[in-house]
């Protein structure tokens, strides 16, 4: 019988806190995205304004530094863009990683005799994927943050 471990990250606000100029970068690197196609992306990041209205009242407008509209097609398809390299560092710790715009699970398995390494592996990827987050200026909700 083997064991199993899922560990379940929870992100606090997470498309309001995607980095324009990290996103346009990666979508360059990575994706090879570049001339009209880039500086469409560019465009559709850059001048967003947005307020709170309730009711008859409504706050004044606020120039967005960040973030991507996620009741929108492009949104989520540009969060899971945003934080494609990150399969790549849960992979390097040999587990399987599960990203569905801001939720991201680790899952592994071993045999009973492995689980000392499981153990290792598991732990060093946990504490990898939080300075991941932090470096991609995205947060981490540690409280709920779940090892099953």
């Amino acid at each position: 019988m083997d064991v199993a471990a899922l560990v379940l990250f929870d992100l606090s606000a997470a498309f309001d806190t995607v980095n324009h100029s990290i996103l346009c970068r990666r979508l360059e690197l990575f994706f090879g995205l570049c001339g009209p196609a880039l500086a469409w992306f560019q465009s559709y990041l850059s001048g967003r304004s947005q307020y709170v209205r309730c009711e008859i009242l409504r706050s004044s407008s606020v120039q967005l530094v960040c973030g991507v509209t996620q009741g929108s097609v492009v949104g989520p398809i540009l969060f899971i863009m945003y934080t494609a390299d990150l399969i790549a560092l849960i992979k390097g710790h040999r587990f399987c990683p599960h990203l569905y715009t801001d939720d991201t699970q680790v899952y592994g398995l071993c045999c009973p005799p492995a689980i000392h390494d499981l153990q290792q592996r598991l732990s060093a990827c946990i504490d990898d994927i939080p300075i991941w987050m932090q470096a991609n200026r995205l947060q981490l909700n540690t409280n709920k943050t779940e090892l099953i």
